[in-house]
């Protein structure tokens, strides 16, 4: 993959986590029940999975798979860090923010399944 399009991922992923930042406001989520932010963790599923398998399918299968893993990692780690200094340091909880705000770190560890998964799903179909 080109420099350009790590760059373009990187500033998509920011963007989108800018977006789940506003969404958020004013507790970035804390302001809801568990119950509902269960729900909306499930619901949210739906379209990723969807956005995941239109992004893959668009890309050839032989370079699929090891694309996919780039996408995991930068819709993964640099949000990771976003979600630090923003929970972990601005608003204080520290580390301590990865169970506080589960409904978020969750999604560190579903789009390295996501991902991959759904490219390896494309390349059996010969998509």
């Amino acid at each position: 993959m080109r420099v350009k399009n790590h760059i373009r991922i990187l500033i998509i992923a920011s963007f989108v986590w800018l977006l789940f930042l506003l969404l958020g406001i004013p507790d970035y989520y804390l302001q809801y029940s568990a119950n509902v932010m269960v729900w909306f963790s499930v619901f949210l599923l739906i379209p990723l999975v969807i956005i995941i398998r239109f992004i893959l399918k668009s890309i050839k299968r032989a370079k699929r798979v090891k694309i996919s893993l780039w996408y995991a990692f930068y819709y993964t780690f640099p949000l990771a860090v976003y979600d630090y200094l923003y929970c972990g340091i601005y608003l204080g909880y520290g580390f301590k923010f990865i169970y506080i705000f589960w409904f978020l770190s969750i999604y560190y560890i579903i789009l390295w399944i996501l991902f991959p998964g759904i490219a390896f799903i494309l390349n059996r179909k010969q998509i």
